[in-house]
């Protein structure tokens, strides 16, 4: 039996990508037929290697979108009509039986296109989770009461002109740089454009003059050297041009891996207790797959911090 296809995590992508083409190349990918993207928003890049080069531009990329509380697919660009297009980065169109709504902070139904909100799910769907197990109140209080009548998903969205749905990440990913609300993922996607970038996680940490500000842990492609400096200097340069000033990087640290669990998602609240110095209320790690990433990083954010304060 030959594989046809082949559904992974956007991290995975990211480390195949990282070691180069002819990983991949060097394998018969002839029977595959159609690639998908789950966990996680996947960067532009990403995307286009992945449908470059894993599918020998033949295969559609399907970035989907769905929840373990979904209980399936809610948002992606198939099924649809075979010629209808895809565009790359993005879950596109709503499953059958699944109604989407942006929201705005006040909890206003956002009716027009081009708009950004916390996406919510209108109608009831065959199945959404109903509870959780021996705490129904928990249940309530995280989908139902933050916007009363929608199922609130904890995502924010972006619906484009012509009303297809971009997943932005979890709303608790979003950062308030000088009053300008960023999603990280929305930086992530700029910095990852980066040559020589494999993976990127940007966390939001508290600054003293403009509230909060990006920090970013990258990890450098295989066999590419570039100081941590120069690193810097470059991808402050390319997020300045691609968003504003304003969001790029105060603190940019290479580190070997990212946290990660046995699944591969990024430990995003690990990063984050490390750049707000609580380090050593890490929380529960069982389900880290390398604990001595996290000791390497706790010890390059130091020798940053370190080197910042002495300049």
């Amino acid at each position: 039996l030959k594989i046809n296809q082949f559904y992974g995590a956007p991290t995975a992508i990211r480390l195949l990508l990282k070691y180069g083409d002819n990983w991949v190349k060097k394998y018969d990918r002839s029977s595959l037929k159609i690639l998908g993207s789950v966990g996680e928003p996947i960067n532009s890049e990403a995307w286009e290697w992945y449908f470059n080069v894993v599918g020998d531009r033949k295969c559609p990329v399907v970035d989907t979108w769905w929840q373990t509380e979904t209980g399936g697919i809610c948002i992606a660009p198939r099924p649809s009509n075979p010629e209808d297009e895809i565009v790359p980065a993005m879950a596109m169109r709503p499953f059958f039986g699944i109604r989407p709504s942006l929201l705005d902070d006040k909890g206003n139904v956002l009716m027009q296109n081009d708009v950004s909100g916390a996406l919510c799910i209108s109608q009831a769907w065959p199945g959404m989770a109903r509870s959780i197990y021996n705490d129904h109140q928990r249940f309530l209080e995280t989908y139902l009461m933050p916007y009363p009548g929608y199922f609130f998903t904890g995502d924010g969205a972006y619906r484009t002109s012509r009303g297809y749905y971009q997943l932005t990440g979890r709303l608790d990913d979003v950062i308030n740089i000088s009053g300008h609300r960023l999603g990280t993922a929305e930086i992530e996607d700029v910095v990852n454009k980066h040559e020589a970038v494999a993976e990127s996680a940007v966390i939001g940490y508290p600054h003293k003059i403009k509230g909060e500000g990006a920090y970013a842990f990258i990890v450098l492609k295989k066999g590419l050297k570039l100081s941590q400096e120069n690193l810097a200097s470059e991808l402050q340069s390319l997020v300045s041009k691609e968003i504003a000033k304003y969001a790029a990087p105060d603190h940019v640290q290479v580190a070997r891996h990212l946290p990660k669990t046995r699944s591969g998602k990024i430990m995003r609240r690990v990063l984050k207790n490390i750049v707000e110095n609580k380090a050593d209320e890490l929380g529960d790690l069982t389900t880290l797959d390398d604990h001595d990433t996290v000791k390497e990083i706790i010890e390059g954010h130091k020798k940053l911090l370190q080197k910042d304060q002495s300049q």
